[in-house]
């Protein structure tokens, strides 16, 4: 708890006023992260293969961007680093553990971006979700990784709603996942993106209890690779269950 309260405190007033609510959110994400490192490996190692995969065959490597980039642990920011000019986070906190990591690393070209990707704000306004419009002005512009982003669009956006926001589409989760993945394709440059697209509650026998739709119904291009993420392993909150993701990495 002491490492947690740190993180914590270190990183609330490096973050904008409007995103500070996620800080705390950010942090119990980092000890989950800890406490399962072992469980949550393989996912890490199968994101950033697929991001190496993404990189491999680019004729120019000037400027690469990462949404969501979270605790880096799933990135493989330093075989970015060395690839490309500018590399660019965005997500909505960036930890302090996770800038110290960056700032012994010495890396020089990368930059930190606080921004809300879930195209929330555009729906309540009533145009069409355009979260990654500002993408559009980056110049030199040669990957964008969309990195286990999507579903906690559709999470957050769901939390939101249960919690009495009104004013919004029934279809809102469903409309800014669409509006994720119509942002990456209309982008001029090379694509990756991961996403887990469901996830199922099993037992320790093995039987499946419950299956969920991450992606709410939205049509996903055919997936490059696919695999299995403990998220929450047996013993970590229960010792009779787990909640698998199933993941997909789509390059484009």
């Amino acid at each position: 708890m002491i490492l947690e309260a740190l993180n914590y405190l270190a990183t609330r007033p490096l973050t904008a006023k409007p995103f500070r609510r996620f800080v705390g959110s950010s942090v119990s994400l980092w000890s989950r992260a800890n406490r399962c490192a072992r469980d949550w490996a393989g996912h890490e190692d199968n994101s950033k293969a697929a991001i190496r995969a993404a990189i491999a065959d680019l004729r120019q490597q000037r400027t690469a961007v990462v949404l969501g980039s979270g605790l880096l642990r799933d990135v493989p920011i330093d075989d970015l680093c060395r690839s490309f000019d500018t590399v660019v986070l965005v997500d909505l906190v960036h930890l302090a553990s996770v800038r110290l990591r960056l700032m012994r690393r010495r890396y020089r070209n990368v930059r930190l971006i606080e921004r809300d990707l879930s195209g929330w704000d555009d729906l309540a306004a009533g145009s069409n979700p355009d979260a990654l419009g500002f993408l559009r002005g980056v110049p030199y512009l040669d990957l964008v990784v969309s990195a286990n982003l999507l579903s906690q669009i559709g999470i957050g956006a769901r939390r939101r709603m249960e919690a009495g926001e009104s004013g919004m589409p029934e279809d809102t989760v469903a409309r800014l996942i669409a509006g994720h993945l119509d942002g990456l394709a209309t982008l001029g440059c090379r694509t990756c993106l991961l996403t887990d697209i469901h996830l199922d509650v099993i037992d320790i026998n093995g039987k499946r209890h419950d299956s969920v739709d991450l992606m709410h119904g939205a049509g996903l291009p055919p997936a490059d690779d696919k695999w299995t993420w403990p998220v929450i392993p047996v013993g970590e909150e229960s010792a009779d269950y787990q909640v698998v993701h199933t993941v997909v990495a789509v390059r484009r």
